[in-house]
């Protein structure tokens, strides 16, 4: 962002408008990841991990995901059924009728399909375990890019050149985290 002097602020710095303007879009990027859809693949790379676990009908399928993903990821039985019969017509899962509902279970060949899936689908939703849609890392983001906001509104001036210390060795400190081996 380009410094400017914002009226009503403390010293150089981008304008309350461009702050709440970088908020927004941080808070898009980690909704957009995290949110209720996932791609299109996806759908068929949970099936595939979940039954390599075990057995499973339709339901236990949503359910799984819907748990797994920390309630941020739930398909809707419009996306598994049909996934479910491209896997089967495929060869990689079979279905047995008991008790009135469809149990699914990997062939040989769906095995090695589900092994080269990778990790599942909600495990790159960012780990969100509180029900929020959001994991750990995008709500502390949310809530630092609150913070700054706060700072730069009621701040001194002194305390906004601490608070800019304190981001940009932030800043630095996370790069050096992606940095290690």
């Amino acid at each position: 962002m380009a410094s400017t002097f914002s009226a009503g602020g403390f010293g150089p710095g981008p304008a309350p408008e461009s702050i709440w303007q970088a908020f927004d879009q941080l808070r898009s990027t980690f909704e957009k990841r995290v949110g209720g859809r996932m791609g299109r693949g996806d759908v068929r790379a949970a099936v595939l991990v979940l039954l390599a676990e075990k057995p499973m009908h339709g339901y236990q399928i949503i359910r799984e995901i819907e748990d797994r993903s920390g309630g941020s990821w739930k398909p809707s039985a419009g996306s598994v059924y049909p996934t479910l019969q491209l896997l089967a017509d495929e060869g990689l899962i079979t279905a047995e009728e008991a008790n009135g509902r469809k149990t699914y279970a990997l062939t040989e060949a769906g095995r090695a399909e589900a092994e080269e899936a990778g990790p599942a689908p909600w495990e790159s939703t960012g780990g969100a375990t509180d029900g929020s849609g959001f994991g750990p890392l995008p709500k502390a983001g949310i809530e630092l890019a609150q913070a700054v906001a706060q700072v730069r509104r009621t701040g001194t001036p002194e305390q906004v050149t601490q608070a800019t210390a304190v981001l940009e060795e932030a800043r630095r400190r996370l790069y050096s985290i992606l940095a290690q081996d």
